[in-house]
């Protein structure tokens, strides 16, 4: 017989056996404390949470109206704490090192686009009061808070809106607000020390009832029209940068209490 019909079958039993051997190694996760038919789902609060605000933060999650009941702590913590200013500080320091890298044309057209709450305001104080997105939104109390003009400024952001400033570009805030409440978003704007913007525009009447992904793409491709070069995009929600009309880079500002489509 062939030295070739020796090996085969040695060969194929080594495979066998490093296959048997090695396949539970390569990921192993224990069965007790699991979701009921996801054995990689433990139902840790703090795992499920944090995984959960993982598929929120990328999309996966898709349209959904408050946070899991179990969740109201986890997001309390996290709101409240370092890692949520770190991780805003973050995007913000990615943003800035995009936007050092355009090539300004000088012309003012070079532009980049900011959404308002929970991008450049931070409307904490409202959500602490109203249980960090476990409650059902309720636009008249909401509106009340507005009216107050009283949200501070995300720290990362107005360091990242100065900056922008000073390398030239032309600064846009693109609201879901209302027109009726121009004057106490500005306000609230000067307040938190934001200024020098060139526009802010928010929904007028034939904005009413649109999608936010659809009211915000028509809003972009008007400035694209005018001649705008977006280069930039901020925002909390998925629907503020998304659509039609998109910036060059688009980056997303961490926010588990609610969700805009």
């Amino acid at each position: 017989m062939a030295s070739g019909q020796f090996l085969t079958p040695i060969f194929v039993f080594l495979l066998c056996l490093v296959s048997t051997t090695a396949s539970p190694s390569v990921i192993q996760i224990s069965r007790e404390n699991t979701v009921s038919g996801y054995s990689n789902l433990r139902i840790d609060d703090d795992l499920y949470c944090e995984s959960w605000r993982f598929s929120v933060e990328t999309n996966d999650a898709g349209y959904w109206s408050t946070i899991p009941a179990r969740c109201l702590q986890f997001v309390e913590d996290y709101m409240t704490s370092e890692r949520y200013l770190y991780d805003s500080e973050f995007v913000a320091r990615d943003s800035l090192a995009f936007a050092k890298t355009v090539e300004m044309a000088g012309d003012g057209r070079d532009s980049w686009i900011f959404d308002i709450d929970e991008t450049l305001l931070s409307n904490l104080p409202y959500y602490e009061a109203h249980g960090f997105g476990s409650e059902s939104f309720d636009e008249s109390s909401f509106d009340s808070w507005v009216d107050l003009a009283e949200a501070p400024a995300l720290p990362a952001s107005l360091s990242l809106y100065k900056d922008l400033k000073q390398l030239g570009f032309t600064l846009f805030l693109l609201t879901g607000r209302g027109e009726y409440q121009r004057n106490v978003t500005e306000k609230n704007l000067l307040y938190a020390e934001f200024t020098g913007w060139e526009r802010l525009i928010l929904r007028g009447p034939s904005d009413q009832g649109k999608p936010a992904i659809v009211y915000k793409s028509e809003k972009r491709t008007e400035l694209q029209d005018e001649g705008y070069r977006i280069h930039g995009s901020s925002g909390d929600q998925w629907s503020d940068l998304l659509g039609f009309a998109i910036a060059r880079r688009s980056f997303k500002l961490p926010n588990p209490m609610y969700y805009i489509a």
